[in-house]
């Protein structure tokens, strides 16, 4: 395993979080290199050591936390949706600025679209078509549905400021899961 220099991870962290302040505040459009360098206190050429530009940073951004959250399922694979959803929802509530930002602000189009996939793939494995309440339903439709519905509580989640405590959302929409999956 190859050791990181913890200089270059703590300027790649002063730029993830410079970057996703700046997200919070401001259109994603309106944001320049410099503003994000600015903000991390780091030159310009460390900012192009680590990211091609803005577009690449987001996107790098954005498969961090997707591979988290694929590695928090891979781990509760065995749990209920109840359980699972508990640890879904304290990692949301431990990276706040990112999905808040993500969720409920501009630009968050390209996020949601790539978690809505994860959340989609991660679903596959627990549709069953071939029998009980779901049988004869296209399996594309039922993830999709499932999908969105679950996008559509934690996007929900974030706009109204989390309410509620991780806990008592993740139970609730572990139980509607478990009831129609």
């Amino acid at each position: 395993m190859t050791k990181i220099d913890r200089r270059i991870l703590k300027s790649q962290e002063a730029i993830k979080n410079a970057f996703m302040e700046l997200m919070s505040e401001q259109d994603f459009d309106k944001i320049t290199v410099k503003d994000i360098c600015n903000g991390a206190n780091v030159g310009n050429r460390t900012f192009y050591l680590h990211y091609l530009d803005k577009f690449d940073l987001l996107d790098k951004i954005i498969e961090e936390h997707i591979r988290k959250l694929r590695n928090l399922c891979e781990s509760v694979s065995e749990l209920s949706f109840k359980e699972a959803n508990v640890i879904w929802f304290e990692y949301f509530e431990s990276h706040y600025l990112f999905f808040s930002t993500m969720l409920t602000g501009k630009g968050a189009f390209a996020f949601r679209k790539h978690f809505l996939e994860f959340v989609i793939e991660e679903l596959k494995n627990d549709v069953d078509i071939t029998e009980g309440k779901n049988q004869g339903f296209s399996e594309n439709m039922i993830l999709t549905f499932f999908g969105s519905a679950i996008v559509g509580v934690v996007e929900t989640y974030f706009m109204k400021g989390m309410p509620d405590p991780p806990e008592v959302v993740a139970e609730q929409l572990g139980t509607l899961l478990d009831r129609n999956l």
